[in-house]
């Protein structure tokens, strides 16, 4: 089976999960990574698959996953990949054009650098999918040089840069209320924060570097 899109929730704390209710349709396939699974449920979403070692989730609730999930692969514990990492891999094998990652941004911050440096590295070895973290008011993806069309959203006023991991070099931001031309964004710079888009379609481009979008709202 191939998906235009596969999100995977993963265990973390249930309010930061956006309402899902928008990706429900034919070419979406949902995969709960451990706990995840049980916050699809609640959601009143079946999981096409649910991946992990579940340890974070009780006997019952263990029993209800497996009452209403088809495809379940248990691990072991004691493993290489966290539950997250095995779920994305299980996503990947969809070929999907973007893979959707949400409950891994809020509660434990080892729990978010181990899925922002996942989504980097996957975004790294398979560039032609389109990676994402979502959560209620945040989505975070990567950019790589080069040019990107930026599409304007209403739920997400605010749009910030980060260099990851090493300088940005010739940045220009066009059609944003803050523009800019061939600038250099050094590692560890924050002055590209709460930018505003104002075109309905914006540009960003840069020679050198990668780039950490970040899409927010107040509420």
């Amino acid at each position: 089976m191939l998906a235009k899109t596969v999100l995977v929730c993963a265990g973390g704390p249930p309010e930061e999960i956006p309402d899902l209710i928008e990706y429900i349709n034919d070419e979406t396939v949902f995969i709960g990574a451990d706990r995840g699974a049980l916050h699809l449920l609640n959601q009143s979403i079946i999981p096409h698959e649910a991946v992990g070692d579940f340890d974070s989730v009780s006997e019952e609730e263990l029993r209800i996953i497996n009452i209403a999930v088809n495809q379940m692969s248990a691990y072991q514990a004691e493993k290489d990949e966290t539950d997250t990492e095995l779920a994305i891999k299980q996503a990947i094998t969809y070929e999907p054009d973007e893979i959707i990652l949400t409950g891994v941004s809020a509660g434990r911050f080892d729990h978010m650098q181990s899925a922002l440096h996942l989504m980097y590295r996957m975004q790294s070895t398979h560039g032609r999918i389109r990676f994402r973290i979502i959560n209620r008011f945040n989505e975070l993806s990567f950019l790589f040089p080069g040019v990107h069309r930026i599409k304007k959203k209403v739920q997400f006023p605010y749009i910030s840069f980060f260099p990851f991991g090493e300088d940005v070099t010739n940045l220009t931001l066009t059609g944003f209320k803050y523009e800019t031309v061939n600038a250099l964004m050094k590692n560890g710079a924050t002055m590209f924060t709460s930018n505003e888009p104002i075109a309905e379609v914006c540009t960003i481009s840069f020679r050198k570097g990668i780039c950490l979008m970040v899409r927010s709202s107040d509420s």
